[in-house]
């Protein structure tokens, strides 16, 4: 075995084993005084780019709600924060020739987070993500070749999940006393009170 093929089978392994080693039940970073409101998926203007399997509005809806509620859902701050999803676009690849052609699956997706006393967006402008399929052990070879359109879809929601909590992390400063103070002021709202029922738009 050359070095340089060695080389690849080693870097697989660590990737394969961060990915194995991921506990959601050990503590979660810290994001501040946050916890999980509204949580809304749209994914009716979703369009399939290039060769790809279909899927619904529905199945990404579903499966991108769930993996945002596991990864953000457990937080048990005071203050009731929305996120938003809009599904822009996506890829589930097609079977092809390994090594000479495997296609990625991939998953474009815009967000917001909306504060829901002072009823406004905490994040500046959308935020939008562009995701390639995790490289896993069924992945190797082009995941049309060994996975379901159905696992497809759940490790791009996985991955978004995955990422909408890390966008949060980086972002925690939103959620600081701060933060929430200058919002309400800049709305003419006292953190107490204010759009208590508000509901984010889908993200755009």
């Amino acid at each position: 075995m050359s070095i340089v093929t060695r080389a690849a089978a080693f870097a697989a392994a660590l990737l394969l084993a961060a990915c194995a080693a991921e506990d959601l039940t050990k503590p979660q970073p810290d994001i501040g005084d946050f916890r999980l409101g509204h949580n809304i998926v749209v994914a009716k203007n979703a369009q399939p780019v290039g060769p790809s399997r279909k899927a619904t509005a529905e199945e990404w809806e579903t499966a991108i709600e769930a993996e945002i509620a596991k990864r953000t859902g457990t937080y048990t701050g005071e203050k009731l924060y929305h996120i938003g999803v809009g599904v822009d676009a996506y890829a589930l690849a097609v079977p092809g020739i390994p090594i000479v052609l495997s296609p990625k699956s991939a998953l474009v997706f815009t967000v917001n987070v909306w504060d829901d006393t002072a009823g406004v967006k905490v994040n500046p402008k959308p935020q939008q993500f562009t995701l390639i399929e995790a490289f896993t052990d069924k992945s190797v070879v082009g995941s049309g070749l060994t996975q379901t359109r159905e696992e497809q879809i759940q490790g791009l929601a996985a991955q978004a999940g995955r990422r909408i909590q890390l966008w949060l992390v980086q972002n925690k400063a939103w959620f600081t006393p701060e933060a929430v103070a200058a919002r309400a002021a800049a709305k003419g709202a006292t953190p107490a009170t204010g759009a208590a029922n508000a509901a984010p738009a889908p993200a755009n």
